[in-house]
């Protein structure tokens, strides 16, 4: 495939000698974004987006060796023209483009095309080949509108406060979580996780506009948080500090809610279907906004999607990397990937 090879460390550049998102130790790594399945400690050497940056700093180690630049500036590695572009995601996401003889390949990351008032949007890069995820690759997966997603997130909270109950939220701490209090905004009192608050910190610093929360601490007043909303990492659900909190009414906000099976599976009282990642229309919608000659289809629903893709004309392939759930939320090794 041109200038780029599919390894069991990575997605390999070969005239530039690094990898995208490597998933084992390498010289040189160009990281897509700030979550632990694409951001993986061990790396000589990072680059990555501004915004990127300190959340790596933070998350894998502050003496690591990372540079940084901004969207849309390029940058020269063995001759391969690197430059980042928005992907929608998360804070500091980025589609990598490289260019190389007139070839040009396109590393989307994990990307979201619909704009959600708290990440730069997503923005379409022409290319000959198009590398997409395909978390959720399904025709069965279709977002809500923001503004209605909020809606049923606030009658939800109505009803707990009718009934005296605390409502929290689970959802990954980088990016799901600021996605939450986005959508809460001016509800109540918000109240975050250590984890989280943490991360609003980065997210502030880099310019973010976060609601105002109040950190969760270990000792917290239980009367103060009775009633009000709380925002906690999923790996949190049925530990003691929840147990704390006063009548909890637990929802999970994670794209897999889509499907109903997976709030039971999952324990909670609700589930809300708040994903970082494109919907099967987003997919498409990037797929051909990127005119690409040539798709790989990586994580997720990856044969089913590039099998539709070359249904309608898009040549497609499936490859198989190695992002993904691997550790629970607020652990060093978190992949946050839903």
């Amino acid at each position: 495939m041109e200038f780029i090879r599919f390894t069991k460390k990575g997605i390999y550049c070969i005239p530039g000698k690094f990898y995208l998102d490597p998933w084992q130790p390498v010289d040189y790594a160009i990281i897509s974004h700030g979550h632990a399945d694409h951001a993986r400690w061990g790396m000589k050497h990072y680059l990555c987006h501004d915004h990127s940056k300190p959340i790596l700093q933070h998350r894998i180690g502050a003496t690591i060796a990372v540079e940084s630049m901004g969207y849309n500036v390029s940058k020269t590695v063995q001759g391969v023209k690197v430059s980042f572009h928005p992907a929608g995601h998360v804070i500091g996401a980025a589609q990598i483009r490289l260019e190389y003889k007139g070839r040009i390949v396109v590393f989307t990351g994990d990307y979201k095309t619909t704009p959600d008032g708290l990440n730069i949007p997503y923005e379409p890069v022409k290319c000959h080949t198009f590398i997409t995820e395909s978390t959720f690759g399904l025709p069965i997966y279709k977002w809500l509108p923001e503004a209605t997603l909020q809606k049923h997130l606030h009658d939800w909270i109505a009803t707990n406060q009718a009934q005296q109950k605390t409502s929290v939220f689970l959802g990954y701490s980088l990016g799901k979580a600021q996605r939450i209090m986005k959508l809460l905004e001016g509800v109540d009192a918000i109240y975050t996780h250590t984890a989280i608050h943490a991360l609003n910190t980065i997210m502030a610093q880099a310019g973010v506009p976060l609601p105002e929360t109040t950190l969760l601490s270990p000792d917290f007043d239980k009367k103060a948080v009775a009633g009000k909303l709380v925002i906690l990492p999923p790996g949190l659900l049925g530990s003691k500090l929840l147990k704390r909190i006063p009548n909890a009414a637990t929802a999970l906000c994670s794209g897999w809610m889509q499907i109903r099976g997976n709030r039971r599976w999952k324990g909670v009282d609700a589930g809300f279907a708040v994903s970082d990642h494109a919907d099967w229309n987003g997919l498409l919608t990037a797929v051909k906004a990127s005119e690409a000659e040539k798709v790989y289809v990586t994580h997720g629903s990856q044969a089913t999607f590039s099998k539709y893709l070359n249904g309608i004309g898009i040549p497609a392939a499936e490859v198989v990397t190695s992002y993904g759930d691997a550790a629970l939320d607020g652990t060093p090794l978190t992949t946050d990937t839903v």
